[in-house]
């Protein structure tokens, strides 16, 4: 009996044709490019160089930037910093934005990897401890789940 749903291989198989990714209808195909241009356009975007891991952390840094500046228009940018820098957020504040500065300092000055990754580490969990503390008993119940 075959099975019917989403997860059917069988039936599948036969309506995806195996040139898909280079002829027919693409994605790009505006562009007009090449079998082979297309091809080179893939190995260019999935070559790794030696900073890749930098670029990336520079790249989610900019994107927490933009994510804050977003939050400012709907708040209103002095009542975002001024909520930010209260007691309860103070720390998590400082930690989050030192850790996007390190990120930038990591990648640009000291140009290592390992510690722009760390940092990107660090941002992360500090930013979601800035947006818990705006959450009614979130920290509380975080510190709970890991029996703090």
């Amino acid at each position: 009996m075959a099975s019917k749903g989403w997860f059917n291989l069988e039936t599948a198989a036969g309506t995806m044709p195996e040139t898909q990714f280079f002829e027919g209808d693409s994605a790009f195909k505006m562009l007009g490019l090449t079998r082979m241009q297309r091809l080179y356009g893939f190995g260019g975007c999935a070559t790794h160089s030696r900073d890749s891991s930098s670029r990336i952390a520079v790249l989610y840094a900019i994107g927490t930037v933009v994510a804050l500046v977003g939050t400012g228009f709907l708040l209103g940018f002095m009542k975002q910093l001024k909520m930010m820098f209260k007691p309860v957020r103070i720390v998590a504040t400082i930690v989050f934005l030192g850790a996007i500065g390190l990120v930038f300092v990591g990648a640009f000055v000291i140009k290592s990897d390992v510690l722009c990754i760390i940092f990107v580490i660090i941002q992360y969990l500090a930013y979601t401890w800035y947006t818990l503390s705006y959450i009614p008993y979130a920290r509380t119940a975080v510190l709970k789940i890991f029996g703090m």
